[in-house]
């Protein structure tokens, strides 16, 4: 019992990914270029809990949606009320521009996020049940430019990030009054089917049939193709924006298809819909979708509101780069090692690296008493660009021997005039954050002694 409880304790939930520290810096430079190119556009950050009431999700995200059905994890907290874990960000984000009266704020409020979201579904490449998702929320504006703005968002990202060969599908689902009639239509195709589609399905024909064009049973998924097409019942109102959102999109020089087979797998969504698909990922194709939601707001308890967004997973974006061999800058390295003999030494390391830390150096020193030979060995491993060695000569003197590890070459300086020249001859952490946004995986150059 005791053999299967450690092994229990030391293995991860299925579902879930541990992020080791060789990786976790390509996710830095992803996100960080997520939050970057978002704020180019106007957005800015906004951080919600990653857990919510289970009825925010009930009646945002939809009662008949497989996230609320099937994929959920929800549990009574110990004052006796239903909560879940956040499945997406949206709805989190439309609560929380509630309760703070955002909506008193100037329009358009533009808000982006990087956060963990959970659903019980099949673990495959690119489906976790923990993920993460960059998005963007824009809420006060019906106009079909912020329709397009927001699409070239995702596509300005892709195309910093070198993301190639993704196809754009953006469809519209018309608004509620448009809805009716294909929903009249949707009904008398699928009753002439019913008995061969799932009970989830069987249950949605009634409330929502839109819902069955979702459903991932590969019986109702077959039925569905021969559905009648959203695009075919559309209002004047509904087309003319659908019109010209497709108008902005060209003038953008952002390419396109029209996928009438397009509904997006939760509720909220009117009007306009859209899908970033791969095929270099296999069957989780989808790496960003999104839409409107002009009745969210209303639906949570707020007043009728336009807004629109997306979301894209942070794993199967970064899956994709790897399928494709697309480059990450390099890892940071560190800059200065600084070896010492002695306690003394040790000390005088301590207050040298503190020194040019607070320079914003990466700087490290001895500090589980290592040999010296030990410690260059260990300074060659890391990949430090410098060394020094300090000891009881050193301190006596005053001088360091600054070594470059790639040439070999050495100087004797002052701890005072080799700060200086490391600072001069490294790459400090502005040039890093720098090249984080300039460039995309170049090696970093090499600096050498002259």
């Amino acid at each position: 019992m005791e053999v299967y409880l450690m092994a229990l304790v030391t293995k991860s939930i299925k579902g879930t990914l541990d992020l080791l520290p060789n990786e976790s810096y390509k996710r830095q430079f992803v996100e960080h270029t997520c939050l970057e190119i978002a704020q180019n556009f106007g957005y800015k950050e906004i951080r919600t809990p990653v857990f919510e009431h289970t009825e925010l999700f009930q009646r945002g995200v939809g009662d008949t949606t497989d996230v609320v059905q099937k994929e959920m994890y929800t549990f009574e907290d110990k004052g006796g009320r239903s909560i879940t874990l956040r499945p997406e960000g949206t709805a989190g984000v439309v609560r929380s521009y509630l309760e703070h009266g955002l909506f008193n704020e100037p329009m358009p409020q533009k808000l982006c996020y990087i956060t963990s979201c959970y659903r019980y579904e099949k673990p495959q490449a690119g489906r976790l049940r923990e993920f993460h998702q960059f998005g963007i929320e824009c809420l006060g504006s019906a106009h079909p430019s912020v329709d397009a703005e927001v699409i070239s968002v995702a596509q300005n990202l892709f195309d910093f990030l070198g993301v190639k060969n993704l196809q754009l599908e953006i469809n519209s689902i018309g608004c509620k009054e448009c809805r009716k009639e294909y929903h009249k239509a949707l009904h008398a195709y699928f009753e002439s089917k019913k008995e061969e589609l799932c009970g989830t399905c069987l249950g949605r024909l009634e409330r929502n049939p839109m819902r069955i064009l979702d459903c991932k049973s590969p019986v109702c998924s077959a039925i569905a193709k021969d559905a009648p097409k959203v695009t075919d019942y559309l209002c004047d109102d509904c087309q003319a924006h659908f019109d010209s959102v497709q108008s902005y999109l060209k003038a953008m020089g952002i390419d396109f298809k029209v996928n009438p087979t397009i509904v997006r797998g939760l509720d909220y969504y009117s009007r306009t819909v859209f899908e970033f698909v791969s095929t270099d990922i296999g069957a989780q194709g989808t790496v960003c979708g999104g839409g409107r939601y002009d009745g969210l707001v209303e639906e949570v308890g707020g007043s009728h509101t336009p807004a629109l967004g997306f979301g894209m997973g942070i794993e199967r974006l970064m899956l994709l780069m790897e399928n494709q061999g697309t480059a990450f800058p390099a890892e940071s390295k560190c800059e200065l090692y600084i070896a010492t003999m002695g306690e003394k030494a040790n000390v005088q390391a301590a207050a040298m690296a503190n020194a040019l830390r607070r320079e914003g150096m990466f700087v490290e020193f001895d500090v589980v008493g290592r040999s010296v030979k030990a410690q260059m060995k260990y300074a060659n491993k890391i990949g430090a660009k410098f060394t020094v060695v300090i000891g009881d000569s050193e301190l006596e003197s005053g001088v360091v021997k600054l070594k470059n590890m790639e040439s070999g070459e050495q100087v004797k300086l002052s701890p005072e005039e080799a700060c200086v020249f490391i600072k001069k001859n490294v790459i400090l952490t502005a040039e890093v954050a720098h090249s984080f946004r300039t460039h995309r995986g170049r090696s970093e150059d090499g600096h050498r002694l002259s």
